[in-house]
């Protein structure tokens, strides 16, 4: 993170943010594990990850201001997040970085930040 006080610096703020997104979220719909649980129209969910991303690597609380507290265990609940799941989560968005060049150490930062809620919001083994 070398010269950045938060992710969000680092990626870009809001523009970087959004691009990776944009390149996340074709990952995610391409993935047999995953693709089935967004819907067809998966713009409002981009849009939503945008927001929280951005406060979540510690930039402006948008997420917070638009929608109330994340709660993001309790919003997932309805979907069956299993380990394998959350890996492949975490894979897309790993292969997502890479695709936009981000460097190797700042890369590996976000996946280790995002690895834990990513595993929080596992909610079955099935």
């Amino acid at each position: 993170m070398n010269n950045y006080s938060t992710i969000y610096e680092a990626v870009g703020e809001t523009e970087g943010v959004r691009r990776i997104v944009e390149v996340f979220y074709p990952k995610v719909k391409e993935h047999p594990l995953l693709g089935p649980l967004f819907p067809e129209d998966i713009t409002p969910v981009m849009d939503k990850q945008a927001l929280f991303l951005s406060q979540f690597f510690g930039g402006p609380p948008l997420y917070s201001d638009q929608y109330g507290h994340p709660m993001m265990r309790g919003r997932h609940m309805p979907f069956p997040i299993t380990p394998e799941r959350a890996e492949a989560w975490l894979d897309c968005m790993n292969r997502a970085l890479v695709d936009l060049g981000m460097p190797e150490e700042l890369r590996l930062f976000i996946i280790e930040r995002l690895s834990a809620p990513a595993h929080h919001f596992i909610n079955t083994d099935d």
